[in-house]
């Protein structure tokens, strides 16, 4: 039974006043303490903040937590019936047990304090033993319980990244929407106005072949009269026949032959203008429309206080830091960023726009500086710094080192 009483001691203590939970309350961050304990504390703040890991809270007044106070009223009621159970008796001597064999490592009597077993022996008082046990135990607890709050610590970073990745995830997808919805624009229009050509041209060249067969036809129609009067008249009796041959003759002969019809050239769709190298003319016509950067940031490398233009090419100081988890590619102690592709040989150029920007910076580094200290060596960049007590927005392509 000591071990559990002493195990609620852990588990369930203040971490403000080191004592049992009173009136227990419980944070956002999920760290619980006693209100009064909590209320003293904020009292002393400008910030209502967690005491054990900093974060600031929202409420001013936290909600009771209810699980906790029930379990600290039963620990305090075993407290109680601890307190009032009869003395513990030796089982050797039925002696009640004041003593603490530091040889040994047991409680004794004062029978077995003056036995043979116990000679020349060390001992301490049973409660003053008790307590310097305790606080060795506890001074070994205290590495336990500074690395559970630093997983703690851990955890809630970890949780703000796993949001944030869905967050980059969202944004990311809704930016590739919007730059396909762009190309797709450009393409439906591109498509309307090539196929309106087609039929522009199908229209005109319709029409001038519609004209041409109704000339036409008008043609086969006078001579298809021709050729029936003049057939009528070959099939007239001799002397009618000749009565009307010379008028017969005339008619034939006041109608010449017309030349061949022809199809002029060009009269067809010219299929080849439409269709030739219709993906290259696009795509030509396109690259109007899109532009292309040599070095695209990495955001995920970019110093809190920068902000990222959505296609990733140009970085801006704010004064105000933005929500970033600290992974291992950051940098935190200067305003700095890297090109997303490193490289680790040849000749490379750019020109970077600084824009009306007094303090700037631009160069190369290697890929395995440190980024959460000073950095020493492992850079060389072109700089240009006004102001002495100002930062340098540093933009930087790595180096495979």
């Amino acid at each position: 039974m000591a071990t559990g009483i002493f195990q609620a001691e852990i588990d369930f203590s203040c971490p403000i006043c080191q004592d049992i939970f009173r009136n227990p309350v419980v944070l956002s961050c999920s760290h619980s303490f006693c209100k009064a304990c909590l209320q003293r504390w904020w009292s002393q703040k400008k910030i209502h903040e967690c005491p054990v890991c900093k974060r600031r809270s929202s409420k001013s007044d936290p909600p009771s937590n209810l699980s906790l106070k029930n379990v600290c009223e039963a620990f305090a009621q075993e407290q109680q019936k601890a307190s009032s159970r009869p003395e513990v008796l030796c089982s050797l001597h039925s002696e009640v047990l004041k003593l603490f064999c530091l040889d040994h490592q047991q409680p004794v009597c004062v029978v077995c304090r003056d036995s043979k077993t116990h000679a020349h022996h060390r001992f301490r008082p049973i409660d003053e033993a008790a307590e310097d046990y305790k606080r060795g135990l506890r001074n070994l607890l205290k590495p336990l319980r500074d690395k559970r709050e630093h997983f703690h610590e851990v955890k809630l970073i970890w949780n703000d990244s796993a949001k944030l990745i869905k967050e980059q995830a969202q944004h990311t997808e809704k930016l590739i929407q919007e730059q396909f919805e762009k190309l797709h624009q450009f393409l439906v229009k591109e498509e309307a106005t090539r196929i309106y050509a087609v039929r522009k041209e199908e229209e005109q060249k319709s029409q001038m072949m519609k004209t041409r067969i109704e000339d036409l036809s008008r043609e086969i129609s006078a001579l298809a009269e021709t050729i029936r009067a003049t057939e009528e008249e070959l099939r007239a009796e001799d002397v009618a026949f000749l009565h009307n041959y010379t008028t017969a003759v005339g008619r034939i002969q006041q109608r010449p032959l017309p030349d061949d019809p022809q199809l002029e050239s060009g009269a067809l769709v010219d299929v080849a203008k439409h269709l030739g190298n219709l993906s290259f003319n696009v795509w030509s016509k396109m690259k109007h429309k899109v532009s292309c950067s040599p070095v695209i940031l990495d955001l995920n490398t970019a110093e809190p206080s920068l902000r990222l233009s959505p296609d990733l090419t140009v970085v801006i100081h704010q004064e105000r830091k933005c929500r970033a988890p600290k992974n291992p590619e950051r940098f935190e102690d200067y305003f700095t960023v890297l090109g997303s592709e490193g490289f680790d040989s040849g000749t490379h150029s750019w020109i970077v726009d600084v824009g009306n920007n007094a303090d700037w910076a631009v160069g190369v580094i290697g890929e395995s500086v440190q980024r959460k200290a000073e950095i020493q060596t492992g850079c060389w960049r072109l700089q240009r710094n006004i102001s002495s007590n100002h930062h340098s927005c540093v933009l930087m392509l790595h180096c495979v080192s």
